[in-house]
């Protein structure tokens, strides 16, 4: 399987979020979890990007909001 660099933005609090993180994990795909809630620094990393809403999740560079199974899988991959 091909290893694709990961990064997801989340909050506390965030079902959406835990929807990601539960479906890469059932992939087996590794993952860089960076919180805004609970790190200052990466809430202003998202706020740079004009981003202001979690969950902001980059494959490879590729910006992904929210939970979008398909575009994941299809980024990833897997389909």
């Amino acid at each position: 399987m091909t290893r694709h660099e990961v990064i997801i933005y989340s909050s506390n609090g965030c079902s959406y979020c835990d929807q990601v993180k539960t479906f890469l994990k059932e992939k087996e795909i590794e993952f860089e979890e960076r919180n805004a809630s609970n790190n200052k620094e990466y809430l202003d990393q998202l706020k740079e990007k004009k981003i202001f809403a979690t969950p902001a999740i980059f494959i490879d560079g590729k910006l992904v909001l929210g939970f979008q199974e398909k575009k994941l899988s299809k980024l990833l991959g897997l389909t």
